[in-house]
């Protein structure tokens, strides 16, 4: 039992070590052949799992060198266009100039009811309103709409706007982010200052606070603030 459980946490920290190595990424966004590589190391890490018969060292060396050629193909990919074109393919057009493709749907295998999914997906539900859609690598479709269509922006009313940037979370579950204070160049006092101006005495009562480019800060309680010691 004891043996099972230690191969198991050490299989598991590996692949989970293994696919932060690959890159972050979320599976949908997924390369076809980086798709193929995280399904191997998952499999081969369960197999020494189930199997107490199997060297451990097996089923790591397996992981490894998947690893490893991950991590070359994705090297080469960087340096060599036609490498990147040979191991991710190419995208296809599927509507262009306001008109559906059907041969490059065809070449794709890629039906109507997919098309008309995936522009729901992105909040298209009027196929005369798309001037391009572009099949992605990953299966992801990228729409552009008729400019009659598009959502008006500042830009198009000549409108001056400011600049807005990331804002910054100085504190996250009742937790105080230091590095984020030093960021903006504010002090922890400059904090609990604010929050008592919001009615908070305790950080630790706080389930999010962050500040805006602006200088805005926006506070949100925890639903149960932490219990005071007696």
């Amino acid at each position: 039992m004891l043996i099972t459980l230690v191969r198991t946490l050490f299989l598991y920290t590996l692949v989970m070590i293994t696919m932060r190595l690959m890159g972050k990424r979320q599976i949908a966004q997924l390369e076809p052949f980086e798709l193929v590589i995280a399904i191997m190391i998952a499999e081969l890490g369960v197999i020494p799992m189930q199997d107490r018969d199997i060297p451990l060292i097996n089923g790591v060396i397996a992981i490894l060198t998947l690893l490893f050629v991950q991590v070359t193909f994705s090297v080469l990919s960087l340096k060599s266009f036609k490498f990147r074109s040979i191991l991710d393919g190419r995208y296809s057009v599927i509507i262009a100039n306001g008109v559906i493709q059907e041969a490059e749907m065809r070449k794709a295998r890629y039906n109507l009811d997919e098309l008309l999914e995936q522009l729901r997906l992105n909040s298209v539900f009027n196929l005369g309103d798309v001037e391009f859609a572009v099949l992605e690598t990953s299966g992801d479709l990228s729409v552009m709409l008729k400019s009659q269509a598009r959502p008006i922006t500042p830009k198009d009313l000549q409108l001056e706007t400011k600049y807005e940037g990331l804002p910054l979370a100085l504190v996250l579950d009742g937790k105080v982010m230091k590095t984020e204070l030093e960021k903006a160049q504010l002090s922890e006092g400059w904090l609990r200052t604010e929050l008592e101006k919001h009615g908070v005495k305790d950080p630790a009562d706080i389930l999010i606070a962050s500040l805006s480019t602006t200088g805005e800060l926006f506070v949100q309680r925890k639903e149960r603030p932490r219990r005071k010691k007696p």
